[in-house]
């Protein structure tokens, strides 16, 4: 059974990835989850200059889900590269920028091809950070002069993130693809929130943050079947994958990879695990590849 996939031009020898923001502040911890069985990485999503993030507290978890308002903490482009260099000595990685405007994003991504990235992923999509994100990934026009401006800035290839927080999502993916994007990221976290009972106020510091978890896959697997309706590029899927079958879901709406984020705080195991069980599966089902089954819900 053949587990290699591509997402475009990069070519994976699985389709399992780790997400951004999991195990990804160190070049050592992406270097952990290469060696676990996780095809690339992608780093945590840095900005131009060092962010200290949302106070504490910033992360809950409850059962099947997570909320998260950490507010894109990093130490900047420059002071990352040490930790760039150490993943990618490891695998395949891609370099996660956020920023507020496309000249920005063009230079992030000018440094993380620099830092011998395998392919940028544009953050366009973060629920939690005032000025970027989800608050410049729901402008199409925005979103397509952003990822014009970077493909004239690299040459490895570019994947937009985007949210799930928007009733134009297949106007936004097409964007991506008019301006030359070379593969959609779907989906980032959904605004959530959580209020503390006894205490008559919301639980996150920040007020507002980032749902994940497996409550969160209908979403996700709604929002790649969309796109892939939409668009003609490759399409990664994330949210909510902790076993085969939640993979499978998101390949079978139209997904030529996908991205593990929030089951990785349960062990590095899931990646080889979900690698096992599509094996498994495809056997029984007589698939021969992964690309035999991407989009296949759609026939």
């Amino acid at each position: 059974m053949e587990l290699r996939t591509s997402v475009g031009s990069l070519t994976l020898d699985n389709p399992c990835i780790l997400a951004s923001g999991i195990m990804d502040e160190t070049g050592e911890g992406m270097a952990r989850v290469l060696g676990s069985g996780a095809a690339a990485v992608v780093s945590k999503s840095v900005g131009i200059s060092r962010n200290a993030g949302h106070a504490n507290p910033n992360f809950i978890e409850e059962e099947g889900f997570c909320i998260n308002a950490m507010g894109l903490p990093n130490p900047g482009i420059k002071e990352y590269a040490e930790e760039m260099r150490i993943a990618v000595a490891s695998g395949k990685t891609v370099g996660s920028v956020y920023a507020s405007s496309p000249e920005e994003f063009a230079e992030l991504a000018g440094c993380m091809e620099d830092y011998g990235a395998c392919a940028v992923e544009l953050n366009l999509s973060c629920p939690h950070a005032a000025g970027y994100g989800m608050e410049v990934g729901t402008d199409p026009r925005m979103v397509g002069r952003i990822v014009s401006v970077v493909k004239d800035a690299v040459s490895i290839p570019v994947w937009a993130k985007l949210t799930p927080n928007t009733h134009i999502l297949k106007e936004i993916g097409r964007s991506v693809e008019d301006a030359g994007g070379d593969a959609i990221v779907a989906i980032n976290t959904l605004r959530a929130m959580k209020i503390i009972p006894e205490f008559g106020r919301p639980f996150l510091s920040n007020r507002f943050g980032g749902l994940s978890g497996s409550a969160i896959r209908p979403v996700g697997v709604r929002a790649v079947y969309d796109l892939h309706s939409a668009v003609s590029i490759p399409i990664v899927g994330v949210g909510g994958i902790c076993d085969h079958r939640d993979a499978l879901e998101y390949i079978m709406a139209g997904a030529s990879a996908v991205q593990i984020g929030t089951a990785v705080l349960k062990g590095l195991d899931v990646f080889s695990k979900v690698n096992g069980g599509l094996r498994g599966f495809m056997k029984e089902y007589g698939y021969l590849s992964v690309k035999d089954m991407v989009g296949v819900a759609h026939e």
